[in-house]
């Protein structure tokens, strides 16, 4: 089959596709067609060894995937030769062929594109879980979210308006604050603006935003300390900046703030149960048209440092998609 194959830390650019065994059915999985695989920011730094997860050599990276079932090993119940599904994998979806363990595979909603598939398993979790689970937005409450018109961004403002939420939205540029406000922010401000605090104050009347939404660090969580409200969740979500921020706790006690941390891949260890809750709600939405993902482009796995190149420059919006 064809597929990306990494053989030692490399940069994106210099990824290629070449010609790799089929991987083998074991009990408990699927081996799967795929039909599209979603990027995340993760998969630059795995192939660069930048990752907290290292593979052995070789590896075939990619950890989304859409597509359909080919077989069902020993044990597998529910699906068969044929199920259009979703599903998210530890490595392999950047490959013509995969095999998915079967907890971790979802049947396709009707009418959902293999794209759209390919781009729900670990953003559309990582904003529920954090919203819902570790946030506690509520309805009526000011979420603030950053980078929102990225992949989680985008997740996380349509999910906080499905909460009843007040969404103020930062994205960098005219473009990214349209996409934000397409996805249903009521305020859109530039981040790039020295005075973006001042006018998340100005959004919320001095009250501030009840629930942040970080998945950049940096100067950005920095600042975003400054204009969280009395009894607000700050969110950590990652550091897409490089920077992973320190934090004088003074600031947390005298705004009687939280700090929440969020790892939605370990819940397979922790919590495995809050997987199949959080993939059937967020399923649910979906069918009733709440939550819809936003594709940038599908490029053929042979263009796949282009889509890198594009994520990691930020050139991109919502999820970009490769189809073997």
């Amino acid at each position: 089959m064809r597929a990306i194959v990494v053989d030692r830390w490399m940069e994106p650019a210099d990824l290629r596709v070449r010609e790799a065994p089929d991987p083998e059915l074991a009990p408990g999985t699927l081996a799967v067609e795929v039909r599209a695989a979603g990027c995340n920011f993760f998969d630059l730094l795995m192939v660069r060894g930048q990752y907290q997860v290292k593979p052995p050599f070789p590896f075939i990276p990619g950890a989304e995937l859409a597509g359909v079932v080919r077989a069902a090993g020993r044990g597998v119940e529910g699906f068969a030769a044929g199920d259009r599904i979703l599903a998210s994998v530890p490595l392999g979806a950047f490959a013509e062929r995969a095999v998915v363990p079967a907890r971790s595979a979802w049947p396709m909603p009707a009418g959902m594109s293999f794209e759209a598939g390919a781009s729900f398993p670990i953003v559309y979790p990582t904003s529920y879980a954090g919203l819902v689970f570790r946030g506690g937005l509520g309805r009526g409450e000011t979420l603030l979210v950053h980078a929102a018109a990225g992949g989680v961004g985008i997740a996380a403002v349509q999910i906080g308006k499905t909460l009843g939420a007040r969404v103020i939205a930062t994205a960098g540029g005219a473009d990214k604050l349209e996409v934000a406000r397409r996805a249903g922010a009521d305020v859109a401000i530039d981040y790039r603006s020295a005075d973006w605090v001042d006018q998340v104050r100005a959004a919320t009347d001095g009250h501030g935003a009840d629930v942040i939404y970080d998945p950049v660090g940096g100067d950005v969580f920095d600042a975003s300390l400054k204009c969280i409200a009395w009894n607000g969740r700050l969110l950590v979500i990652g550091f897409a900046s490089g920077r992973i921020p320190e934090v004088k706790l003074n600031r947390v006690l005298l705004k009687n703030i939280a700090l929440v941390g969020l790892h939605w891949g370990a819940h397979a260890l922790h919590q495995p149960e809050r997987i199949a809750e959080t993939l059937a709600a967020l399923l649910a939405l979906y069918c009733e048209g709440k939550v819809e993902p936003v594709v940038y482009r599908t490029y053929p796995l042979e263009e796949l440092p282009a889509a890198l190149e594009a994520l990691g420059s930020r050139q991109s919006y919502g999820k970009v998609v490769v189809a073997p």
